[in-house]
């Protein structure tokens, strides 16, 4: 099995007309995750090169795509606030931010949000998320090379950098242990999903046998897993 992300997994990409949208669009499909709508104020109406059909609003795309699962946001930083909060009130139950230096005032709102709304939030400045062979999420694996790295498998990988999310389960691929789902949390000082709250998926999955983290020096999120 996997947590978050699975062959049923349906994407909404807010921000699928950006640089870093479009690309990780184009990855995701590459991978096999199916894209089905993108959202971009003002350029509503008009279709992506990959056929994606963008919309002005996340309700609207929800009406004409009620299956959407998931929205991957990829909005300058100062945008993340609005985007979020409208994905969070449509009750998409997972929503991954890729996007970068989001005031934390703007997150620890966000993240409240998201809380009392029951919706994951993975991230900000998360590289995605991966469950090799089913999904993939955002810029994980980017540039073909998610088939070469992740393998299909029982090991749970979780980390804060977005490098060491390939590079660890490069290493478990290379040795022969494959991998349920992988995914970078962010390294922010405030995250919306935290090593916790993966390794209690984890652990609640009957085919992930060991969970891999990868931390970093500062902040306390290593600590509250340790406690745990």
């Amino acid at each position: 099995m996997s947590i978050l992300i699975d062959e049923k997994t349906i994407v909404l990409v807010q921000g699928i007309t950006g640089k870093e949208g479009s690309k990780a669009t184009r990855d995701m499909i590459a991978y096999g995750t199916r894209v089905v709508a993108g959202v971009t104020p003002k350029k509503g109406g008009t279709i992506t090169e990959e056929g994606i059909p963008v919309y002005n609003t996340v309700q609207e795309a929800l009406v004409a795509h009620p299956d959407i699962n998931i929205s991957f946001i990829a909005v300058p930083g100062a945008h993340v606030p609005s985007a979020a909060e409208e994905a969070i009130v449509a009750c998409i139950p997972l929503i991954n931010i890729l996007s970068e230096r989001v005031p934390i005032t703007d997150v620890a709102r966000i993240i409240a949000l998201a809380k009392a709304a029951g919706v994951h939030l993975v991230g900000p400045s998360s590289v995605g998320i991966i469950s090799p062979g089913k999904a993939k999420i955002g810029s994980v694996g980017s540039g073909g090379l998610a088939a070469k790295i992740f393998t299909s498998g029982s090991v749970g990988v979780v980390s804060k950098s977005g490098g060491m999310t390939s590079e660890i389960s490069r290493i478990l691929s290379d040795a022969g242990y494959g991998q349920s789902t992988a995914l970078g949390i962010g390294g922010d000082p405030l995250i919306g999903f935290d090593f916790v709250d993966a390794v209690r998926l984890f652990e609640s999955d009957p085919e992930t046998k060991a969970t891999v983290i990868f931390g970093e020096v500062g902040g306390t999120y290593e600590n509250m897993l340790a406690e745990v």
